[in-house]
């Protein structure tokens, strides 16, 4: 009976220690604007989820020529998110959206 106690033991131990390996990296990449607006805010969802996430900015912005790291740190094991930036509405600019595999890139240029 010890033996088999031991065994389930141990097994319970693998996939434990197995789970948390395979748990999802957090997203990073570096946002860079160069339009001539200022983006106010920028959303990010996986691909198929129907509602945007919340604000990746908060209370930042991102004005003409700067760049930004963004960390999109949500726990999930996907690579492709569709995106939405939102431009300040003195910008001139129409919001606009995207879909980008974000494990793949190092950094995404928004331009109009």
């Amino acid at each position: 009976m010890t033996k088999i106690i031991f065994a389930a033991a141990g097994a319970l131990a693998a996939i434990l220690i197995s789970a948390g390996a395979s748990q999802a990296e957090d997203l990073v990449f570096t946002l860079k604007n160069t339009t001539s607006g200022t983006l106010e805010r920028f959303y990010s969802s996986p691909v198929g989820v129907d509602n945007w996430e919340e604000d990746v900015f908060g209370k930042d912005t991102l004005g003409p020529g700067e760049s930004m790291q963004i960390t999109i740190a949500d726990g999930r094991a996907v690579c492709k998110y569709d995106m939405r930036f939102e431009f300040t509405a003195d910008s001139g600019f129409e919001n606009m959206e995207d879909t980008q595999d974000l494990c793949a890139m190092g950094s995404y240029t928004i331009h109009q």
